[in-house]
C-alpha cells in the first residue's frame, strides 16, 4: 500500500508517504517518511517541489499511489485550499481516490505517538479572537474525536480546558495566541505538538481506506468549520 500525505492548513507545509518496501531478507516492511518545514505563506510553491522529492527518493511515481491525503482542516482558507486543490489535480490525474483528514484529529495522533497520552485537546489559532477547537481520545491507537471540531471564543475553550483531567495532552497554536488566559490552566504542562504534520495522518488515512472512507477526487469537501467560506471544486474529468 503506498499513501502519500499532504498538508499546508498552517504554517507548516509537509509531505509524508507510507509504503511497502522489500528488505533484503526479501520481507516487505512498512516506510513511513516525511518532509516538514514551517513556510508561511510559502505553500504554494514549495509543496508540488516537496512531493516531487518525496516520490524520487522513494522511486515512485503518482500512478504507483493507492491514495492520496491531505489535511482537511480546519485551518488557514488559503492553506487548506492549497492542500484540497494540490491533492484534487493529483488525484483527477492519475484516477486515485482521496482521503480527507481532519488537522486537528493528525496533531492528536502525534501527541500520542510521542507521549502516549491517550486524551488530546487540540486549539488552532482561529484569528478574528477564536480558536479551531477539537477534543480527541485513543482508542486502538487511534484518534477519535469527541462531540465535534468547533470553532469558538478563547474562554469557551479555557472552559473545555479545566473540564478535562490533567493527563489530558495539549496541541497547537491556539494555546500560545492566548498564552495569558491559558497560562493558569495549563500551569507546567507543555504543547506537545505545535503545528499538524502529514506523518501523522498517514496512519488515519490508511484506517480511512481500509474502512471504504475514501472519496473520489471531484467530491472533496474541505471542512472551515466557520459555514461562510466555500469551496469550489475543480470539473470531473469524463
Amino acid at each position: 500500500m503506498n499513501i502519500l500525505a499532504v498538508d499546508t492548513a498552517t504554517e507548516a507545509c509537509s509531505v509524508a508517504l507510507l509504503t511497502n518496501q522489500m528488505g533484503a531478507n526479501g520481507i516487505a516492511k512498512q516506510i513511513i517518511d516525511c518532509i516538514f518545514d514551517i513556510l508561511p505563506q510559502q505553500h504554494s510553491q514549495q509543496v508540488l517541489p516537496m512531493i516531487d522529492r518525496m516520490l524520487i527518493k522513494h522511486k515512485l511515481s503518482v500512478h504507483d499511489l493507492d491514495a492520496i491525503a491531505y489535511g482537511r482542516g480546519p485551518g488557514s482558507f488559503t492553506g487548506v485550499r492549497i492542500a484540497a486543490s494540490t491533492v484534487q489535480g493529483l488525484a483527477l490525474g492519475a484516477d486515485l481516490p482521496v482521503l480527507e483528514i481532519s488537522t486537528l484529529a493528525a496533531m492528536a495522533q502525534e501527541v500520542y505517538s510521542k507521549t502516549g497520552q491517550t486524551e488530546v485537546l487540540c486549539l488552532i489559532d482561529a484569528r478574528m479572537q477564536e480558536v479551531y477547537l477539537g477534543h480527541y481520545s485513543i482508542k486502538d491507537g487511534l484518534a477519535i474525536l469527541n462531540d465535534a471540531e468547533q470553532v469558538v471564543a478563547p474562554e469557551q475553550a479555557l472552559e473545555k480546558l479545566q473540564s478535562l483531567g490533567a493527563s489530558t495532552g495539549l496541541a497547537g497554536t491556539g494555546f500560545a495566541a492566548y498564552s495569558e488566559l491559558f497560562s493558569k490552566a495549563i500551569n507546567q504542562r507543555s504543547i506537545g505538538v505545535e503545528f499538524p504534520s502529514a506523518e501523522f495522518m498517514l496512519l488515519l488515512a490508511k484506517e480511512a481506506l481500509n474502512k471504504g472512507l475514501a472519496v473520489d477526487s471531484a467530491a472533496i469537501k474541505p471542512v472551515y468549520v466557520r459555514d461562510t467560506v466555500t469551496w469550489k471544486k475543480l470539473p470531473h474529468k469524463a
